[in-house]
């Protein structure tokens, strides 16, 4: 009885994050440039892929689903921000917010989870080149990618979940956007349970699918030891690149960002710590949504031969490279 009362006063929340920050449209102004080119990249990266027939292999599949999830993970919190910087629009409504706080959560499980499969898709590549195209067939990677999102979508239900049946006793969120932490906040709870609650779930899926994609690598290392051609181990690094560069964007931030925030300290000097600030820590957090989503494309687009060629075919009408 009592959540209901505490819901039907407080049926919107008012960001406050961005408060204290000397030029909002400036910083607005960046979000937004970034948030477009990282839509219009991914957009780009799944338009190539689907109208290429050559390009329909399970790789790409797994490239495809990447780029709807870091297009799912952006637009869930990015419009947002650039509403309240440029716009001056800080407030949203109790449902909104914790749809955006479910979206967030789905789009980065599902990052992690589909560079987990890359990963396995190298590791079949690589160690089975002949049955792979039995292994890993067009059909297989699309069932995978769908098993995946119900399986995310069952697995995060648990942000909603604790979150809901809470009392609200705030209408103000600290932060920029509806993430968890944000909205645990707003109740009248005690919020450490509950962070401890969802870092013991996120450090389990981020150590979990790390650990899984270190072993596949291991994997494959020995593999490449064994080889004696030096042309083979180098066809082995090119096939492996793009995507150890993308596991470095996604979980080198994440990892970063996961310490940093709840220590809440930085090392400066031997025996001194730096306090984060408010506005630190949403920078850090601005950082680690919008700069793996812009890299990723781009390095899929320059690294990848078949993409590269025909962005090349379209812009300049250069011949594509053997």
């Amino acid at each position: 009885m009592v959540q209901n009362v505490s819901r039907k006063n407080i049926n919107e929340f008012v960001f406050t994050g961005f408060d204290t920050i000397e030029k909002p449209v400036a910083v607005g102004i960046v979000i937004l440039t970034v948030y477009i080119l990282a839509m219009l990249a991914n957009l780009a990266n799944i338009c190539f892929i689907v109208i290429d027939k050559r390009l329909h292999q399970p790789m790409y599949v797994f490239i495809c689903n990447l780029a709807i999830a870091d297009m799912l993970y952006c637009t869930c919190s990015c419009p947002t921000m650039i509403g309240i910087l440029i716009v001056g629009y800080k407030t949203i409504s109790y449902v909104p917010c914790i749809l955006q706080m479910y979206g967030f959560g789905l789009g980065f499980v599902m990052e992690v989870f589909t560079i987990s499969v890359m990963a396995f898709d190298r590791l079949i590549a690589i160690i089975k080149p002949l049955r792979y195209h039995s292994i890993l067939t067009n059909v297989h990677s699309v069932i995978l990618t769908f098993l995946l999102w119900i399986l995310v979508s069952a697995a995060i239900a648990i942000v909603p979940g604790t979150v809901v049946p809470l009392p609200l006793c705030s209408s103000t969120i600290k932060y920029v956007f509806c993430d968890y932490a944000a909205v645990v906040r707003a109740t009248c709870v005690d919020p450490n349970p509950y962070f401890d609650l969802i870092s013991s779930f996120t450090s389990f899926l981020m150590f979990g699918t790390f650990s899984f994609i270190c072993l596949s690598y291991l994997k494959i290392v020995i593999v490449v030891v064994k080889m004696t051609s030096i042309g083979s181990k180098k066809k082995v690094f090119d096939t492996c690149l793009s995507h150890l560069v993308v596991i470095i964007c996604y979980y080198g931030p994440t990892f970063i960002l996961a310490v940093l925030t709840r220590l809440g300290v930085v090392p400066l000097q031997e025996l001194e710590l730096h306090v984060l600030s408010l506005e630190e820590r949403n920078g850090l957090r601005v950082g680690t949504i919008l700069g793996p989503s812009l890299v990723n494309p781009f390095i899929y687009c320059f690294r990848t031969k078949e993409i590269r060629n025909k962005i090349l075919r379209i812009v300049s009408k250069v011949e594509p490279t053997e």
